[in-house]
């Protein structure tokens, strides 16, 4: 009998689970629950933590281990070779900004597969970049785009279809086209925002969607989490969205443009106390990091302070009526 029942618990160690619902302790009430939250398979509860599909599932801790555990079984986890990352990244595409200096300093422009950050001071330019990459990644690879859709999630109420407009002419493009190819929505605080990022998956299976635009990731994490006591729980939230975000960027080849805004950090007594908000979080995970700042009249200074191959350094470019350009 021994021999029996351990037999049977080593089989059910290794069970070959192909549905949500085939996990142990989820029934189909408890499945929906979790793809309305992200996880839409099994692969996806693997990684998880209990605590964390606890809460969204509604179970138990010890069931939402057995759960992790059984997916954990159920699926073929391995390394694989350089060359083969290698290969893959070769897929990438690269939108232009418009100005060549700027897209010098981010080696060819805002590439897919990657979170692109651009953070500074209000009126610094952070927005207009991201008006003009819309644009832009509607325009054919030849020109300097990817001919591909945009969703654009707006944060503080920044977007302006006329500024889309008037970009569009400047470049010889139907304002209308380029209207119509870019999908918009207001998030009214960061539950919200995070649902906005959770449902895009919808359209970038259903559309050629190239660029996801955030602007601003930080805000709504701002006002929703205030004091040193919120302090953790926003962050393991914004940890949580910001890695979503990634994931999609990879899956779809996608190219993510985020702003953030900035606070002045009182401990710098000399120097610019300029600071990002979203702290270690943030700063980890963006794959380039940019600090833009106002100068003299239309022009704008950018500088490379974080990215995983390029080398640090600074660029001026300006914002017309036009555009971005240099």
């Amino acid at each position: 009998m021994a021999e029996k029942k351990e037999k049977e618990e080593k089989e059910s160690k290794f069970k070959n689970y192909a549905e949500l619902e085939d996990l142990p302790g989820i029934g189909p009430a408890t499945a929906e629950r979790l793809k309305a939250a992200g996880y839409k398979d099994v692969a996806s509860i693997a990684p998880a933590t209990p605590h964390e599909l606890a809460e969204v599932g509604d179970i138990g801790v010890e069931a939402a281990k057995k759960a992790i555990e059984a997916a954990k079984s159920s699926i073929e986890i391995g390394f694989e070779t350089a060359d083969l990352v290698f290969e893959r990244r070769k897929t990438i595409g690269k939108i232009k900004t418009g100005s060549s200096e700027l897209d010098e300093l981010l080696g060819g422009g805002v590439e897919t597969q990657a979170i692109t950050e651009f953070f500074g001071r209000f009126s610094s330019g952070k927005s207009q970049v991201g008006f003009q990459l819309a644009v832009n990644a509607q325009r054919p690879r030849e020109q300097g785009g990817l001919g591909g859709k945009v969703i654009f999630v707006d944060t503080e109420s920044t977007f302006r279809p006329d500024r889309i407009v008037q970009l569009a002419e400047a470049n010889g493009m139907d304002p209308t086209e380029t209207l119509k190819n870019i999908f918009i929505q207001r998030a009214e605080n960061s539950d919200h925002q995070m649902l906005l990022v959770e449902r895009a998956e919808t359209l970038l299976k259903e559309n050629n969607v190239k660029l996801i635009i955030m602007d601003s990731l930080t805000s709504h994490f701002r006002a929703d989490y205030i004091g040193r006591g919120a302090l953790g729980d926003r962050q393991q939230k914004l940890n949580k969205h910001i890695h979503l975000l990634q994931k999609l960027a990879d899956t779809y080849n996608v190219a993510i443009y985020i702003t953030n805004q900035v606070m002045d950090n009182p401990a710098i007594m000399f120097g610019d106390p300029t600071t990002p908000i979203g702290g270690h979080v943030l700063a980890h995970a963006a794959t380039f990091r940019v600090y833009v700042r106002k100068s003299k009249e239309e022009k704008r200074i950018a500088r490379l302070v974080d990215s995983p191959n390029l080398p640090d350094g600074e660029r001026v470019f300006k914002v017309t009526p036009e555009g971005i350009r240099d």
